[in-house]
């Protein structure tokens, strides 16, 4: 079915947005509808009383945030983030559960979210909980999310539990889509850099070699490394490219396996200059907001705590949160526990205590990922603006290095033709 909808109040500066939707009775329509913008066509779609599933400006083919997106298998944090939030507005608009579920399997293109979605769907017209039902895909819904879920179940406000979600996966995103932009400009220099060596040793070396070999004479040492390694690219490229994918894999096996070295790894992590504060402000930032948003949806302190202890990224932190767990369930309060360890700043303890002293601690762990994000911030531009000079220096250094040893044979021609006059 297709319908036209409009925003008679702002008729002029209306745009066209192409829609589709479903009612509270399951029913899926298709249309367009006149509204300033996006959130203006949203709402005019939820006045009409049914859920919007996706709306993309006429013509453009782009999806909003509304709509799920992606191509791949892989569910991301984007993905859920989304999907928490339709689920969201479907609930709270009296869709039934089943309903909602079999709407959403519908909508998602990725194949493991929804793999997981029929799949949950079926378990709970079995008569699981739903939060039960998602916990049975860990690698699709985090823990973090199914606690909320089992919160929202058990406190009647699933709606604002997917709500919370979906804020909070925004938020996750967001932080790594920030670390991933202060990486992406070294990552891209030192790609350059590498593609630049392997030309020169691949197209300019043999030329220079040549002739040196016609004029006659030894080449320096110098040179004569760089004309082996130009000989060896052939099986020295493809052996150190492998070296380095093994090793990359052997790492991540071990930091999957061996909580010892992961630990070790973190603590190493740390200590790092510029890069050890950055990965300090991501773990807290998280550390306080995964705990916030628990807390604030209900669920017990203690589990919350078991919760985020996995969603920091650090295993420093995660150690650190098992004890203050232990002086939790021992009567002591979370904030003096937390000034125990020296990976949380004192800041970080102090505004706990007073949330705990307020009784808003959840507001104020809040306010601190908050404060925290913004370090974020900081420290990525600090990272990115003391690694820009070194890779610069390293690219003028490598070319330097390069220029010298293709020329010195040049000198030493010379020398022995003064000396042979």
């Amino acid at each position: 079915m297709t319908a036209t909808l409009s925003d008679p109040s702002r008729g002029s500066a209306n745009k066209i947005f192409e829609y589709q939707s479903v009612d509270t009775s399951g029913k899926r329509t298709r249309g367009k509808v006149n509204a300033p913008n996006t959130g203006a066509a949203i709402q005019i779609l939820r006045q009409q009383g049914v859920v919007p599933l996706s709306v993309t400006p006429a013509g453009t083919g782009l999806k909003t945030e509304i709509s799920l997106p992606g191509l791949g298998s892989r569910t991301t944090l984007r993905d859920l983030s989304v999907f928490s939030r339709q689920f969201a507005t479907m609930t709270s608009s009296g869709m039934s559960l089943l309903r909602c579920l079999s709407v959403l399997e519908e909508q998602t293109s990725r194949a493991s979210l929804r793999k997981a979605l029929t799949e949950a769907r079926v378990d709970v017209e079995g008569g699981t909980p739903l939060s039960d039902a998602l916990g049975r895909h860990p690698k699709v819904f985090p823990t973090l999310m199914v606690a909320l879920v089992r919160a929202g179940e058990a406190g009647g406000f699933l709606d604002d539990a997917l709500e919370r979600v979906a804020i909070n996966f925004e938020k996750d995103d967001a932080l790594r889509g920030k670390i991933k932009g202060a990486l992406t400009y070294p990552v891209i220099v030192l790609a350059f850099a590498l593609l630049m060596v392997a030309g020169v040793l691949i197209f300019i070396v043999p030329v220079f070699e040549n002739m040196f070999r016609q004029l006659g004479g030894t080449l320096p040492a110098p040179t004569q490394v760089i004309v082996t390694a130009s000989h060896s690219l052939i099986w020295s490229g493809p052996l150190s490219v492998g070296v380095i994918v093994v090793g990359t894999v052997v790492v991540k096996r071990l930091l999957a396996t061996r909580p010892g070295f992961r630990l070790a790894f973190d603590r190493l992590k740390l200590r790092m200059p510029v890069v050890g504060k950055l990965v300090s402000k991501i773990a807290i930032s998280r550390f306080t907001r995964n705990l916030g948003t628990l807390l604030g949806a209900g669920v017990p302190v203690l589990q919350a705590l078991s919760v985020v202890g996995a969603t920091t990224g650090s295993a420093v932190v995660t150690t650190a949160l098992l004890d203050v767990e232990r002086g939790v369930r021992d009567g002591a309060p979370m904030s003096s526990r937390i000034s125990q360890h020296p990976v949380f700043p004192q800041m970080v303890a102090q505004m706990i205590e007073v949330g705990e002293e307020s009784g808003q601690i959840s507001q104020m762990l809040d306010k601190i990922a908050d404060f925290y994000d913004r370090e974020v911030d900081t420290a990525a531009e600090a990272l990115t603006a003391s690694i820009e000079p070194i890779m610069v220096l390293l690219m003028g250094v490598i070319v330097g290095a390069m220029v010298i040893c293709l020329y010195l044979p040049m000198f030493t021609i010379y020398q022995n033709i003064q000396g042979a006059q």
